[in-house]
């Protein structure tokens, strides 16, 4: 796995990030070119932590003072080993080792991470200024999420500290976030995140088929079809994209080739309130709903979606109308909906920005 891109990589401290050993020499200094570094893979979607052998307070008051402490998230500063602080990190995060890079000036400590971490990637200090040219901090592609990776995981970590603290009902905690699903056609700096929805989803997934950066931009092209993606945030900050809508617009009805959704927003309700209000647009605009659903051996929750919304095989003429309906794919079914008016969400402020489907 050494040419897969690294998602986190875990700083040292002392002639590392900065010059100077704090505890002994007092004072130290951050280069700019390592100040660069750190924002440049910041703005990659690269996460950076921390494994230094400091004390804590004084470490950490440190990185305020120069200015960087917002980048470095679940930082481990104390007395243990490093390895057991890089285990740590990348458990928290639910990271693979493979994707864990560490970076220290020395070697016995690199070697220490090595053995027992043989997947992490370990790099000296004085790579410190080249690593921005190295192809495993160098994302192919980078989507609007990706910029802002770091604050979708610092806000995901308080959330999930508030929702831990938290002692009244499930839906009251909901309300208690102040959610807010925004709908938007997808515009071209949104294509790579879409094509990463529709690839890495499967419990919420309604087909589990993957359409191409180049297909969705062709799709987006096409007046006949409509690229839609939601995006999620709280009190607490953004949740990033999390779901894609592929929709056909047909004489008579609306086909819903694709309905994808973040399995990480599945508890919030994202699905159910996007499709909710996809029916109530119909239901507007006086057409039939249909959509795709090909069963999988994960996306049960999905079926069950569709399912509770009303959706159901169908003999309705809308359906199939003689000479216009391209032939379903293997073991696609082909699901009908006559669409009535929806509530709002209990729980989530939908925003739409004026957006009418097929307007």
């Amino acid at each position: 796995m050494t040419g897969a891109i690294v998602k986190c990589l875990v700083w040292d401290l002392d002639d590392t990030l900065w010059q100077g050993t704090l505890l002994e020499d007092g004072r130290v200094t951050l280069p700019e070119e390592v100040r660069k570094v750190v924002l440049e893979l910041d703005a990659r979607g690269i996460l950076q932590s921390v494994a230094s052998r400091n004390e804590h307070e004084h470490a950490w008051a440190q990185l305020e003072e120069f200015g960087v402490a917002e980048y470095f998230v679940l930082p481990e500063i104390g007395w243990g080993a490093k390895s057991e602080s890089v285990r740590a990190i990348a458990e928290k995060l639910k990271f693979a080792p493979h994707t864990i890079a560490f970076i220290d000036d020395r070697p016995a400590e690199r070697a220490e991470v090595a053995f027992h971490l043989p997947e992490v990637r370990c790099y000296p200090a004085e790579q410190a200024t080249e690593l921005l040219d190295l192809p495993e901090f160098s994302p192919a592609v980078r989507t609007a999420d990706s910029r802002k990776r770091r604050q979708m995981y610092q806000a995901g970590f308080r959330r999930e500290a508030a929702r831990a603290a938290s002692t009244v009902p499930d839906v009251e905690f909901l309300r208690s976030l102040e959610l807010e699903l925004r709908i938007d056609r997808a515009e071209p700096e949104d294509i790579s995140r879409v094509e990463e929805l529709t690839l890495r989803t499967s419990q919420m997934n309604a087909t589990g088929v993957h359409y191409s950066d180049r297909r969705l931009r062709e799709l987006r092209a096409d007046p006949a079809h409509e690229v839609l993606v939601a995006g999620m945030s709280d009190r607490f900050g953004p949740h990033g994209a999390v779901g894609v809508l592929l929709l056909e617009r047909r004489p008579g009805r609306w086909h819903l080739k694709l309905l994808a959704t973040s399995c990480r927003v599945v508890s919030y309700g994202a699905g159910r309130t996007i499709l909710d209000w996809l029916i109530g647009q119909a239901a507007e605009a006086g057409v039939h709903l249909t959509a795709d659903f090909l069963a999988t051996d994960r996306n049960r929750m999905m079926e069950i979606a569709y399912r509770f919304a009303g959706f159901e095989e169908s003999a309705c003429a809308c359906v199939v109308p003689a000479g216009e309906e391209e032939p379903a794919g293997e073991g696609v079914q082909v699901l009908h909906l006559v669409p009535q008016p929806q509530p709002d969400s209990p729980v989530m402020r939908l925003v739409c920005a004026d957006l009418t489907v097929g307007g």
